[in-house]
């Protein structure tokens, strides 16, 4: 007789399976892109939703009333001549109960149709508005398209960005990046934000031992760790060229600027930094010489000049070949096609770059006459905004957390702290979430604004027109 596989021993090979599918994920970053039709403007044109009417029990008319249904049965010819009188007056009520049924009939099946043209009606309604919705997006993108191939700095940045939110990666991995670019020079700059090392397995299988009765890690070699991880970076830069250069002209776009920057904590300090781990600078007649389903990035990388850092899986750092302030980076106007192809776009899965794109188209609609982008520290964002009448004549400093969680009194210190460094005359403070009561209080004695989830979703609506979903306070 066979004996039955322990269940520890298929849990150990159903986990060594996943550590290899996800291996295999890595390892073909750079190729899968490769197999993908190349992005382009029609990738941004929308068809409306137009399904048929499907009136639904409305579109059913329920059956007459028939008199064979209500007549009594008919006495035979003895019974009439004995009791003819009731006889006539069965027929009598029965005709009266007929009648009432007819008349419920009549009544239900006008507000039966009454009813299916209401609903048809709406259904129209919808499908005009979704029509007109598509082709306002449509003509935005043809529009973008136009401007795109006069080099227009804004719409190849938008197009780029574009691009790049429609590459698939792995939902693990950070969508974060940005995109500047130079028409004197036709070239664009990416700042890319990388995947922490953590994305590389370091266990290579499991066993289960069964002496020990338990299922047991097979660790991977510290070096294969370290050299998945450089390879992996140098991956994704080839792919991310491949795909800008590929999506744009040659005339637009000469060549590419690639930064690779990965998000961690200073051991000394404790504070984020964001070190630069690779940059590779590379025009498009050297691109196009590459063979890139059978290079090897970390030596592709090598031959093309890049900078990449001695140990990326040590965060040691490299001085990038293009370095640009925050201010200088450009959040394209358009990047709301690719979000509005969401109904309602959860505020809480933007990236960290459309969050604050949001909150710059919303402060400007608002009336503020300037915005001036800060250093971002971890999930939170900040902006020098200046107006004559919006919350304070003059500066005043942003300071955005988009978060699931409660934000407490911490963050409100912070940005009071800040504000006495910008010289700032008042302070907002904006969450997807909601406040803490002592935050709330100490806003109230310090000059700043709190925005939670709700009202900021209240504002989008009322000055961009847009519906957005925002994280809902527990119950206090």
């Amino acid at each position: 007789m066979e004996q039955e596989e322990d269940p520890q021993q298929r849990q150990a090979e159903d986990w060594t399976a996943g550590v290899a599918r996800q291996i295999k994920v890595l390892d073909q970053i750079l190729v899968s892109a490769l197999r993908r039709k190349e992005f382009s403007f029609g990738h941004l044109m929308v068809t409306p939703q137009t399904p048929q009417f499907d009136p639904g029990p409305l579109g059913i008319a329920a059956p007459a009333p028939e008199w064979g249904d209500f007549a009594p049965v008919r006495p035979g010819l003895l019974s009439r001549l004995f009791r003819g009188a009731r006889y006539g007056r069965q027929v009598a009520a029965a005709r009266a109960r007929f009648e009432a049924a007819r008349s419920d009939h009549t009544r239900q099946e006008a507000e039966r149709l009454d009813a299916l043209a209401a609903a048809k009606a709406h259904h129209d309604k919808e499908i005009t508005e979704e029509r007109a919705k598509a082709a306002r997006r449509n003509a935005y993108v043809v529009a973008q398209q136009a401007a795109f191939g006069t080099g227009n700095a804004e719409s190849v940045e938008w197009f780029v960005t574009c691009v790049l939110a429609a590459s698939l990666y792995p939902e693990v991995f950070p969508r974060e990046n940005r995109v500047v670019y130079r028409p004197e020079n036709r070239d664009v700059v990416v700042e890319f934000e990388l995947p922490p090392r953590r994305i590389v397995p370091t266990m290579r299988a499991f066993r289960y031992a069964r002496t020990r009765d338990a299922v047991e890690p097979v660790p991977r070699p510290e070096n294969e760790v370290k050299q998945r991880y450089k390879r992996l970076i140098c991956a994704i830069a080839l792919r991310t060229l491949h795909e800008i250069f590929s999506a744009t002209q040659p005339d637009v776009v000469a060549a590419v600027v690639f930064n690779g920057r990965a998000s961690t904590v200073d051991p000394a300090t404790g504070k984020p930094i964001r070190p630069h781990l690779l940059s590779l600078a590379v025009d498009r007649p050297a691109f196009d010489d590459l063979v890139l389903a059978d290079v090897e990035p970390i030596a592709c990388v090598t031959h093309l000049n890049g900078l990449l850092s001695p140990n990326p899986y040590g965060l040691e750092a490299v001085q990038p070949f293009m370095a640009f302030d925050p201010q200088r980076f450009r959040l394209a106007e358009g990047t709301d096609v690719i979000a509005g192809l969401e109904s309602r776009p959860n505020l809480l899965k933007v990236s960290a770059a459309e969050f604050e794109h949001l909150l710059r188209q919303l402060f400007v609609a608002m009336g503020a006459e300037g915005w001036t982008a800060l250093p971002a520290e971890g999930s939170r964002m900040s902006a020098v905004v200046t107006s004559k009448s919006l919350f304070s004549d003059g500066a005043c400093l942003l300071q955005a957390e988009s978060s699931a969680d409660q934000v407490g009194l911490e963050s409100v210190h912070v940005l009071t702290e800040a504000m006495s460094d910008h010289n700032a005359t008042a302070g907002v403070l904006v969450t997807t979430s909601w406040f803490s009561e002592a935050g709330e209080q100490f806003a109230r004695r310090n000059r700043i604004t709190l925005i939670n989830g709700a009202e900021l979703g209240q504002l989008i609506k009322k000055h961009l027109n847009r519906d957005v979903l925002h994280a809902q306070p527990a119950a206090r």
